[in-house]
């Protein structure tokens, strides 16, 4: 073969990578390309995240040396939290770390500190999603200010958290609600605990929270979601969804598999209290 014939055989085959490479491009769909710039932006996150953490670390460790029990995961939470803001996220963690030494001096809350509020028996823990987030089951229609008052719910969704994030597997950080408010009317309305609890969330177990799931939301509710709606954070309102009553089953079994759907939206997996889940 002469080298003029090799130069028109390799011009040929560039021209056919080309043009083969132009079809898949042409084929892949709209989403693909989301997933693709996706996984892009999350590489880049992670990159900046890894450099990131130490120096949330440095920080935080000068003005609390109890920190250094603080482990790596916890940090990329609280910077994710402040969008990787170094400054932030540390005062963040601070606050954390304070309020955790003054609010659960014992480490953990004990069920005889929230008789009132177990005694409801409103909140549930079993089953997982396709991805091995715990799901909890909330009943708001069960909840009512109780003779604890404030300080014990504020305990009891300590405990609660605690207790959901303890059951989480390796690898995994976040949980999954169903907040079922089903027969609720203005005798559970309490917008200080609604409020309380949204505060404790948002402030000390940031970027936990994956889904809630609000199902059989009366007309009526909507009146104390208007009020509660401003006090929740831009990146919480995202993981919200109201679920259609008609569309409930299909809808969680577009994230959870029928065997760990909560038996009473037509799954097969029984309520557990979360105060007798193991």
């Amino acid at each position: 073969m002469s080298k003029a014939e090799e130069r028109r055989l390799a011009s040929g085959l560039n021209s056919m990578s080309m043009n083969c490479q132009e079809i898949m491009e042409s084929k892949e769909t709209t989403e693909d390309k989301e997933t693709r710039s996706e996984q892009q932006d999350n590489m880049k996150n992670n990159l900046m995240e890894q450099t990131k953490i130490p120096q949330v670390r440095a920080i935080v460790e000068r003005q609390d040396p109890s920190s250094k029990e603080v482990d790596d995961l916890t940090i990329r939470r609280f910077l994710r939290a402040r969008d990787l803001d170094i400054g932030k996220a540390s005062s963040m963690l601070l606050r954390y770390l304070k309020w955790r030494r003054e609010f659960v001096p014992n480490g953990s809350v004990s069920l005889l500190e929230t008789p009132n509020e177990v005694a409801q028996n409103k909140m549930f823990l079993q089953g997982s999603d396709k991805k091995g987030r715990p799901i909890t089951v909330i009943l708001g229609a069960r909840h009512v200010r109780s003779k604890g008052g404030l300080e014990e719910f504020k305990r009891f969704v300590v405990y609660g958290f605690d207790k959901i994030c303890s059951r989480m597997p390796p690898g995994q950080e976040k949980f999954v609600v169903i907040g079922d408010l089903e027969g609720w009317g203005y005798a559970n309305s309490d917008i200080h605990g609604y409020l309380a609890g949204l505060s404790i969330l948002q402030e000390y177990y940031p970027e936990r929270l994956a889904k809630v799931f609000l199902v059989h939301a009366p007309y009526i509710f909507m009146a104390v979601w208007k009020i509660v709606y401003p006090f929740i954070d831009k990146n919480t309102r995202k993981k919200i969804v109201f679920v259609d009553n008609r569309k409930l089953k299909s809808t969680l079994l577009g994230e959870i598999d029928e065997s760990q759907i909560p038996d009473i939206y037509g799954g097969e997996i029984p309520l557990i209290p979360i105060h007798q889940s193991k």
